[in-house]
């Protein structure tokens, strides 16, 4: 989606990231290729799929639920984002 928004502000005439910043989520592998490139939030999705299946096998053995610490996301700052201008 922010790939598409990008597009459609170029064709806007608007600039990323001078004159709109935006910000992706996933962090997927193109996001640092795309002109300009991404900044993105990257999920640990390998780390939440590891954790629900361990709770699943634990409720199947029936074991009581447990709290599961959130992970963490990165922010990864790249060229599509800049600071706030001064009014």
């Amino acid at each position: 989606m922010a790939l598409g928004l990008m597009h459609g502000l170029a064709e806007r005439g608007q600039r990323v990231p001078d004159d709109v910043s935006v910000v992706g989520f996933d962090d997927v592998p193109e996001a640092e290729h795309f002109l300009p490139s991404l900044t993105t939030v990257r999920q640990d999705f390998d780390g939440v799929g590891r954790a629900a299946v361990e709770r699943l096998i634990a409720q199947l053995n029936g074991e009581a639920p447990h709290a599961v610490a959130p992970l963490e996301p990165t922010l990864m700052v790249r060229a599509s984002t800049a600071r706030p201008r001064q009014s």
